[in-house]
C-alpha cells in the first residue's frame, strides 16, 4: 500500500506542521523541541536551511526569523514521527508478547499493570486505554515502513482519528484525503463523521466501467449546511449563498477545484442559455458545469446539461484538457431513475444536496442506508452483466 500527496490541492489556512490536540502529545513534542540534537540525528536539512539563510537577500532579522521557523518545523516533524513510531513499536511489543500468548486469560490485567508502571515512570499517556490504542494502531497499520512514511506528514493524533474507520478501503481513502488536502485533525474527523468515504462510493455507483466521468471525483449527497439557508429558498438564493461562501464550497466539493464563472452565457442560434456555475478541476484537467435544482431530479435536466457540455466542448475546452463533465445538484434524486438514464455515458453526475443536517447518529444511519442500497443496486447490475456475458458465450 502506497500513499502519495497531491501537490495541486486546494489551499488551506496556514497551520503548524501538525495538529497536536492531546496534552500528552504536546508535552512529548515540547520536550523534544527543547532538547539538543541526539547523536546520529540527520542534520543535513538544517544545514541546508542555514546555508540558504546566510546566502539569501533581505533584512537580517527576516532571514534569522525564517531560519528559526524552518528549524522548528523540521524538529516538530521529526518529534512527531518519533512519537508515532514509538507508539507503534509499543503496541507491537504488547500485541506479540502479551496478547498473542493470551497468558491464561490474564492479558488485559497485564496490560493494565504495565500501564500503571509506565505511568509511574513517565507520567500521562501510557494508561491502559492508550496502550490498547497503540496495540490497535500496530494491527491496523502493520507495515512499519508505511507508518514511517506517513508519520512525516500525519501526526499521532491523525492516526488516532483513523483507527475508528471501519474498513481498509475507507481508511486508505481518508489517508489520501488527509495527505492531498493537508487536512488538520479537526478537518479529518469532520470528513470521517460526515461519511466522506460512503458518499464518494455512492457517487461512484453512477460511473461503471466505460464511464466518461472519472471515479472518486464526486460525492452524493453534498452537505451545504454551511450556507445557512432555511427550509424554503429560491434557486437564486442558493446560488448567491454558494458565491458568498465560495471558499467553503470549494473545500467541500473537491480538492483542486477553482471557480470560473457564474451564470455562464452560452449562445446557440438565436437563444441564450445560462449555466449556473462553472468550475475547473486541476486534478481532473477539465471544466465542471454545475446546475442547481430546487426539487426532485427530472429526466429533462439531462438534455439541458448535455447542451451545456456540448457548448463547452466546442467553445471553452482548451488543448490538453479532458472533456467537460456536468454535475446536477438537486434536493432529491431517484437513484434507480438516474441509473436507468445512464447519464455517465454523457459525462453527467446527479447528486443530492442537503442544506440542513440531522443529528450525527441519524446522519450516519441515513448515509449508511443509502450506501447499502447503492451496493445492492451495483451488485444487481453486475449480476445482470455477468448473466448477459454467459448468454453470449453460450
Amino acid at each position: 500500500m502506497k500513499y502519495t500527496s497531491d501537490a495541486g490541492s486546494v489551499e488551506r489556512e496556514p497551520q503548524a506542521a501538525f495538529d497536536i490536540e492531546e496534552e500528552e502529545d504536546s508535552i512529548v513534542v515540547e520536550k523534544t523541541l527543547n532538547m539538543t540534537a541526539p547523536p546520529g540525528m540527520d542534520l543535513a536539512p538544517l544545514q541546508v536551511v542555514a546555508q540558504t539563510g546566510q546566502a539569501g537577500d533581505g533584512a537580517l532579522v527576516d532571514r534569522v526569523s525564517a531560519l528559526i521557523e524552518q528549524t522548528r518545523s523540521y524538529v516538530a516533524t521529526q518529534a512527531n514521527a518519533a512519537l508515532t513510531l514509538t507508539n507503534w513499536h509499543i503496541g507491537r511489543m504488547i500485541d506479540v508478547e502479551v496478547l498473542n500468548e493470551r497468558r491464561a486469560g490474564y492479558d488485559q490485567e497485564i496490560v493494565a499493570s504495565l500501564g500503571q508502571q509506565l505511568t509511574t515512570r513517565y507520567g500521562r499517556g501510557f494508561d491502559r486505554t492508550n496502550l490498547s490504542r497503540m496495540v490497535k494502531f500496530s494491527q491496523v497499520f502493520p507495515d512499519i515502513e508505511i507508518v514511517g512514511t506517513l508519520s512525516q506528514q500525519l501526526s499521532w493524533t491523525h492516526f488516532k482519528a483513523l483507527l475508528a474507520v471501519w474498513s481498509d478501503d475507507a481508511r486508505a481513502f481518508y489517508v489520501e484525503q488527509a495527505l492531498s488536502a493537508h487536512l488538520s485533525v479537526r478537518a479529518l474527523r469532520d470528513l470521517i463523521g460526515r461519511q466522506g468515504y460512503e458518499r464518494k462510493e455512492i457517487a461512484n455507483a453512477q460511473t461503471p466501467g466505460g464511464s466518461v466521468v472519472p471515479v472518486d471525483s464526486f460525492q452524493d449527497p453534498y452537505f451545504l449546511d454551511f450556507l445557512g439557508l432555511g427550509e424554503r429558498y429560491p434557486e437564486r438564493d442558493l446560488e448567491d449563498a454558494i458565491i458568498r461562501e465560495m471558499e467553503a464550497f470549494l473545500l467541500g466539493v473537491g480538492v483542486g477545484w477553482t471557480f470560473v464563472a457564474r451564470q455562464k452565457r452560452m449562445t446557440v442560434g438565436n437563444d441564450d442559455f445560462y449555466l449556473d456555475l462553472l468550475f475547473y478541476s486541476r486534478p481532473l484537467r477539465r471544466l465542471i458545469a454545475v446546475e442547481l435544482k430546487i426539487g426532485k431530479f427530472k429526466p429533462s435536466h439531462k438534455g439541458q446539461m448535455e447542451l451545456y457540455l456540448r457548448w463547452l466542448e466546442q467553445n471553452d475546452r482548451q488543448p490538453g484538457e479532458e472533456a467537460p463533465v456536468g454535475l446536477i445538484l438537486c434536493t432529491e434524486a431517484d437513484r434507480d431513475q438516474v441509473e436507468l438514464l445512464e447519464l455517465h455515458k454523457d459525462g453527467i453526475v446527479v447528486a443530492e444536496y442537503w442544506t440542513a443536517l440531522p443529528p450525527k447518529a441519524e446522519l450516519a444511519a441515513r448515509i449508511k442506508e443509502i450506501y447499502r442500497s447503492t451496493q445492492e443496486r451495483v451488485a444487481r447490475r453486475q449480476l445482470a452483466e455477468a448473466q448477459e456475458a454467459d448468454d453470449c458465450a453460450d
